[in-house]
C-alpha cells in the first residue's frame, strides 16, 4: 500500500537535534551524548515512517460469515502533543462480506496508520475506516488499548495507567449480539 511520505532531510534533522538539546543544557562533547543527535533523528524518522505493503484480499468463495480478529496487535505512535511515544495492543475484527483479508494486513494496517504523529482516538478510527472503505465487509470492530508516556512520564505521572478507544461500524455497532462477540472475543469487558 503506497502512503504519501513527506521529504526528509536528516541532515538537517540532526542538526536540528543538536540544537534542541543544546538549547536544553546537554553538553554534545562528551562521550555518550556526542552521536546523540543522529541517533535522535533516526529514531524519529523510524517512529514516522510506516513501510509500504501491499493490500491482499481473496474472494470469500466459502461464505465465511463469521467474525474474524486479530488480537493483541502491538502498537508503538507518537502523541502529536508532546512527541513521546505509546504503545499498547489493538484489537482488530471484521465480518467478511464478499472478500476476506490477508491475516497480516490487519496488523499492517495498524502500524500504517500509527507511524506519525497521532492521537489514540484518531488512530482507532482510521483504521476501522479504512478497513470498512478497502473490504466492504458488513462490520468492524477496532479497539485500541495504549499506554501514553505523555501521561506516565510527565505532567500527571500515571504510570500504569491505560487508554481503551474503540470504533465499531456497521453490524458490529449495529447488533448488540455481534458488538458483545467481538468484545468478548478481544478480552474486554468485566475483569
Amino acid at each position: 500500500m503506497k502512503h504519501q511520505h513527506p521529504r526528509r532531510d536528516p541532515v538537517a534533522a540532526e542538526h536540528a537535534a543538536a540544537a534542541f538539546l543544546t538549547a536544553l543544557g546537554m553538553d554534545l562533547d562528551t562521550d555518550g551524548l556526542a552521536a546523540t543527535p543522529a541517533r535522535m533523528a533516526r529514531a524519529y524518522a523510524e517512529l514516522l515512517t510506516p513501510r509500504e505493503f501491499q493490500l491482499t484480499t481473496f474472494d470469500n468463495d466459502e461464505g465465511y460469515d463469521e467474525l474474524v480478529l486479530a488480537r493483541a496487535v502491538p502498537i508503538r505512535s507518537v502523541c502529536e502533543h508532546h512527541l513521546l511515544p505509546f504503545t499498547g495492543v489493538a484489537h482488530v475484527g471484521y465480518l467478511p462480506g464478499d472478500r476476506i483479508l490477508g491475516l497480516s494486513k490487519l496488523a499492517r494496517v495498524v502500524e500504517l496508520f500509527a507511524h506519525g504523529p497521532q492521537v489514540q482516538e484518531r488512530l482507532t478510527k482510521q483504521v476501522a475506516d479504512w478497513l470498512a472503505t478497502h473490504l466492504h465487509p458488513r462490520g468492524v470492530g477496532v479497539v485500541i488499548e495504549a499506554e501514553h508516556l505523555c501521561m506516565t512520564l510527565r505532567g500527571v505521572q500515571a504510570v500504569g495507567a491505560t487508554t481503551i478507544t474503540s470504533t465499531l461500524l456497521g453490524t458490529l455497532r449495529d447488533d448488540a449480539r455481534s458488538r458483545a462477540e467481538f468484545f468478548t472475543l478481544a478480552g474486554i469487558g468485566p475483569r
